[in-house]
């Protein structure tokens, strides 16, 4: 009997960029997908009929936008996981499931597992408040992080001396042994309910000095077979481990001594994954609807080498979007700019990426950094 899967009414908890490039897959398979956002002008605003404005966190109104639908998945975290529970009791689907997003949504509980699971990770300690990272100057250089509220490279304080220690956070938290690594590299896994796994090829990922933001991704990362299956093997580990059901993404450090520990998790389609709408057979977004609505996952083969630069707000602008560059960067072969949808910018905010592919590297790389300097959002 064939699947009507495209009668399930999807509800979304996020409506930003994530759940808009959900929401352009499963135009393919003419999906009714709903969102729920506290933006009235969130990305996801104009592409569905079915857009409700409320709290994320708030358990009634997570509760009655999640009874009117089959489904529910998220496109960010941040959610009331107690309704979520209910809905799932009351006979709903619910993918993620609410427990593997509660244990997400801590960083203090996301080390504990990788710990407690065999799982390769820095050295950690857990701690409450400011007062207590004077207890690990012997670390020194140490990274302190939020247990909850980090997002987006927020969240993240490097300790570097004992002047530093007052940057730290007043709130729980972790810190954890600074990793002298080679490359930061990210793998995004899919599980759907029968238990088939597939994993993307590894990206290479180059970070914002500063504010902690991916500025580019290389695909596929410039590293060794060895250091590639062992990633593709810890990322399926981890989705297997966890019995999760959907997208997991997968941030990790390769060490100078050719180790792969894990560094962060998410449970969704992640901005380590964007080039895969053109470099890869199936895109994250569509893997994602694959695999939450149980249907076979996509190859996620690579088409072409590809590359990804953030389109992020610059600073001293705030104000409504302009796109400076925007016709010198799409004279550019192989170029495929994606906007968010987003009229105001913002310092640092992200308001859309591009993608670029080419079969010579050196190429690829040349156009990446082309298109960073010159593709510039002001207001």
């Amino acid at each position: 009997m064939s699947k009507v899967f495209n009668q399930t009414r999807i509800g979304i908890l996020g409506g930003g960029q994530l759940g808009r490039m959900i929401i352009q897959s499963g135009i393919d398979f003419n999906l009714d997908i709903s969102i729920l956002d506290p933006d009235p002008n969130a990305p996801c605003k104009s592409l569905t009929s079915n857009f409700t404005v409320g709290k994320l966190t708030d358990y009634d109104t997570v509760y009655v936008f999640g009874s009117d639908c089959d489904l529910i998945t998220i496109e960010i975290e941040n959610v009331n996981v107690d309704a979520l529970i209910r809905l799932r009791d009351e006979g709903k689907t619910v993918f993620p499931q609410p427990e593997v997003i509660r244990l997400i949504q801590n960083k203090a509980d996301q080390k504990t597992f990788f710990k407690d699971n065999g799982l390769p990770t820095s050295e950690f300690a857990l701690v409450t408040n400011r007062k207590d990272l004077s207890n690990y100057t012997h670390w020194f250089p140490f990274v302190n992080k939020l247990a909850t509220e980090g997002y987006d490279g927020r969240g993240v304080q490097v300790i570097k001396n004992s002047e530093d220690l007052n940057l730290g956070f007043d709130k729980p938290g972790i810190v954890e042994r600074f990793i002298d690594f080679e490359t930061e590299i990210s793998v995004i896994v899919a599980r759907n309910s029968l238990g088939e796994i597939k994993s993307f090829p590894v990206v290479e990922l180059s970070f914002h000095p500063v504010r902690n933001l991916v500025e580019f991704l290389y695909a596929p990362a410039t590293i060794s077979k060895e250091i590639e299956t062992k990633a593709r093997e810890l990322a399926e580990s981890v989705i297997l481990k966890l019995e999760m059901v959907g997208l997991l993404a997968v941030e990790m450090f390769v060490t100078k001594s050719g180790d792969v520990l894990i560094n962060e998790i998410a449970p969704r389609p992640h901005n380590s994954g964007h080039q895969t709408i053109e470099g890869n057979e199936t895109s994250q977004f569509e893997q994602h609807l694959r695999a939450i609505l149980n249907l076979p996952l996509g190859s996620t083969s690579t088409i072409n080498p590809s590359a990804m630069v953030n389109l992020l707000g610059e600073d001293g602008y705030t104000g409504e979007a302009l796109y400076q560059g925007l016709d010198e960067v799409l004279s550019e072969e192989g170029v495929h700019v994606h906007l968010y949808g987003k009229l105001i910018t913002k310092p640092f905010r992200k308001m859309g990426h591009v993608t670029i592919i080419d079969k010579d590297l050196n190429k690829l790389k040349e156009k990446a950094n082309f298109v960073k300097n010159t593709l510039k959002i002001i207001a």
